[in-house]
């Protein structure tokens, strides 16, 4: 996919999102009311927007990993695809402006194709393994899927 193919800014979601999914159990949803929940934010192909949250700490592969910032530097921060949220409308975003690192925004841009394709592809094998189209070994699928947010959103993905 080029870069003209998507849309993607940063966004925080809303304290809506988060009314929504405060006490449901075994969610995955990052639910830090202390913190907010930056992310970025991609319009792709779908009739859906893919919404995947910078995090400061990282200790699993099914994420992107910044390299040359200063927070990678003492952390293992990225953006993590494990905790992406889908969001059918923009309702659930926040008004006020996200702010993320400006080298951590730089390096998104500079990776952006890259992010993207990552992102998919890891939705892609969380839908065609939960249709039956192309089913992972049991111990790959809770590697990789275990604590992953996307079964809050079997509705949206058209998992039945």
């Amino acid at each position: 996919m080029d870069a003209d193919k998507f849309d993607y800014q940063v966004y925080k979601l809303s304290k809506s999102f988060f009314a929504q999914f405060i006490g449901k159990k075994d969610s995955e949803i990052l639910l830090k009311e202390q913190r907010p929940y930056n992310c970025l934010l991609i319009e792709t192909k779908w009739e859906y927007f893919i919404c995947i949250p910078y995090r400061t700490e990282i200790r699993h592969q099914e994420a992107y990993l910044f390299k040359h910032t200063k927070r990678s530097k003492s952390h293992c921060s990225g953006l993590d695809y494990s905790k992406m949220i889908i969001l059918e409308d923009l309702s659930y975003i926040d008004s006020s402006p996200a702010i993320v690192d400006p080298d951590e925004f730089t390096e998104t841009r500079k990776n952006i194709n890259k992010i993207v394709k990552q992102a998919n592809a890891y939705l892609d094998t969380y839908i065609n393994h939960c249709n039956g189209k192309k089913v992972l070994p049991e111990a790959t699928f809770r590697r990789k899927y275990r604590y992953s947010t996307l079964k809050n959103f079997h509705d949206i993905l058209g998992i039945k």
